[in-house]
């Protein structure tokens, strides 16, 4: 069994692929090549926003963003304790000072009752991640910061295609990231990303920095970074966002099946009513994972842990400060287990590793 089945995935589009990649290698347009237009606007049709932009990876993504909302040293921007480190991390390289706050120990996502404590004079905005497909609160968390004057970026590098309120991941605040690393629901063959937003000075700023800040060739209106996406990612990405809503719904259909069989065995994620996942992880938490981990892999089928260790606790944010005290992430890394996640995973191997759980924890 494969945690996120690619293989599959390719032979289901292989002629659609193979075909999109011939086409850009023979028009030799491997950068900003058609596609990437063509691309931006599928991307920004399918979220329902003006303007989607891509770039080279959804770490890019962020730091991309940052840069066109000007952050800059001594700012400090809002950020969850518990996700992966690229959120927090690209506030750091940008020279600002990342604040984690505690997430919420139902959807995991950032707590919007832990935020108003830690904005100071010098915050600038709050990054919610949309963890594991599910879209945070997005309401609670711009009303936040519009009583404060910040700005708010959802990372949805785990939640392009997922809905909140009726409403798509991405569009849900002034400017929004995604990934499309191959193993996020929609991926591409390498890395990339895209940023989302209604505001074109900000679309059109973004559209610089990316290019090394150039309005035309060789004439460069600010300081910017080699950003762009691959001609070739886009096309790859142009025939999976074919099939995408089939997958989503494919997603759900996996994680149902999950839930039905786990209900009562561990405890299982819980997607809130106004909120549609995309699943990009089906994660349960348990008090002995380790054992289950062990359990699992002995029949071969693999597991992730989605994050062993809070951001705040990371030798890499030693110098911020900010403590340990941040009892829900600590006790999610403590207890998360992802399980195989992908559209073509069939109901008997769900059911094989339902089953395999099932044994390990009731012997």
């Amino acid at each position: 069994m494969i945690f996120c089945d690619l293989h599959r995935q390719y032979r289901e589009y292989k002629h659609e692929i193979d075909a999109a990649i011939a086409s850009v290698i023979a028009e030799t347009a491997f950068i900003n090549g058609p596609d990437i237009q063509a691309l931006e606007g599928e991307l920004a049709a399918y979220a329902n926003v003006p303007h989607a932009l891509t770039c080279s990876s959804g770490s890019d993504a962020i730091s991309l963003a940052l840069m066109a909302l000007d952050i800059k040293s001594g700012d400090e921007v809002i950020c969850p304790a518990f996700t992966f480190i690229a959120t927090a991390s690209m506030v750091s390289i940008v020279g600002a000072r990342p604040v984690f706050a505690d997430v919420d120990p139902v959807t995991f996502n950032l707590d919007p009752e832990k935020i108003e404590a830690k904005i100071t004079p010098r915050t600038k905005g709050i990054i919610p991640v949309s963890l594991y497909g599910q879209p945070a609160d997005m309401d609670a968390i711009n009303a936040i910061a519009a009583r404060h004057g910040l700005w708010v970026m959802e990372d949805a590098a785990q939640s392009f295609g997922a809905s909140y309120k009726g409403k798509r991941s991405c569009a849900l605040s002034r400017i929004a990231t995604s990934s499309f690393f191959p193993a996020k629901p929609l991926g591409c063959y390498g890395d990339g990303g895209a940023l989302f937003t209604d505001d074109p000075v900000l679309a059109e700023k973004i559209r610089m920095i990316r290019n090394h800040g150039q309005v035309k060739r060789y004439y460069h209106k600010m300081v910017g970074v080699n950003g762009r996406m691959d001609t070739l990612q886009a096309a790859i990405l142009r025939v999976k966002l074919r099939h995408f809503d089939r997958e989503i719904d494919e997603r759900n259909r996996v994680a149902e099946t999950y839930s039905q069989a786990l209900k009562g065995v561990v405890d299982i994620p819980t997607v809130l009513a106004h909120n549609r996942s995309v699943w990009a992880q089906y994660t349960i938490r348990t008090q002995d994972r380790d054992a289950l981990r062990e359990a699992l892999a002995a029949k071969d089928i693999p597991t992730a842990v989605h994050y062993p260790m809070p951001l705040p606790s990371q030798e890499a944010f030693a110098d911020l400060g900010q403590g340990t005290d941040f009892p829900v992430s600590n006790r999610l890394s403590e207890t998360v287990v992802s399980l195989p996640m992908h559209p073509f995973l069939s109901s008997e191997e769900i059911h094989y590793v339902a089953d395999t759980i099932k044994e390990t924890i009731h012997g």
